[in-house]
C-alpha cells in the first residue's frame, strides 16, 4: 500500500465462492480490497496470489478464522484515503470530515458508485453465488487519473 498503489481490485460478498472469472478480472491489481462476507479463509489466500489483500468482516463471516478480520479498515492508496466496511448503513463517521476520499462497502449485492459531499462511494456488488436476478460483479478502481475511474466488471454466470 502507499503512493504507488493505483489500481485497486474491489470484491465483496463471495460467500465462500471465488470464481475463476473473478480472479481473471482482478489480475493486474496493485491491491485487492474485499468488502466482507468472505465466507472462507481460502478465498483471501487465493486472492493473495494476485496482489496484497485487505479485507473486512461481513455479517456471514462468523467462523473462528473471521475473528481476525476487522469490521472497518483504513487504506492509504495512491492519492486517496479509503474507508472500508461491509454494511454502508453502519457507517458511524462523516467520511468527508474525517478526510476520506472513498468509501468501499458491500452487503447489498448491488454494484454501483455514487458521490456525496466530495466522497466517492463504491459497492463492487457480489462476486459469489448469484442472488435473485442481480449481476455477479467485481470492480476496478484506477487512482492514476482524475477523476478516478471506477469500472464495474460483470462476470459471466452459467446458471
Amino acid at each position: 500500500m502507499g503512493k504507488k498503489t493505483t489500481i485497486l481490485g474491489l470484491i465483496s460478498d463471495t460467500h465462500g465462492l471465488l470464481r475463476a472469472e473473478a480472479l481473471r478480472a482482478l489480475r493486474g491489481s496493485d491491491l485487492i480490497l474485499h468488502a466482507g462476507d468472505v465466507g472462507a479463509p481460502e478465498i483471501l489466500e487465493t486472492l493473495k496470489t494476485i496482489a496484497p489483500v485487505v479485507a473486512v468482516r461481513g455479517n456471514v463471516d462468523t467462523g473462528e478464522w473471521a475473528k481476525a478480520l476487522p469490521l472497518t479498515e483504513v487504506i492509504p492508496a495512491g492519492p486517496a484515503m479509503i474507508y472500508m466496511l461491509h454494511i454502508l448503513k453502519d457507517l458511524d463517521l462523516d467520511p468527508a470530515v474525517a478526510g476520506f476520499a472513498i468509501v468501499v462497502s458491500g452487503h447489498t449485492h448491488k454494484p454501483g458508485q455514487t458521490e456525496n459531499d466530495g466522497v466517492l462511494y463504491i459497492n463492487p456488488g457480489s462476486a459469489g453465488p448469484r442472488r435473485f436476478y442481480l449481476p455477479v460483479t467485481v470492480a476496478r478502481l484506477d487512482l492514476s487519473v482524475k477523476p478516478w475511474e471506477v469500472e464495474i466488471i460483470p462476470l459471466p454466470v452459467l446458471k
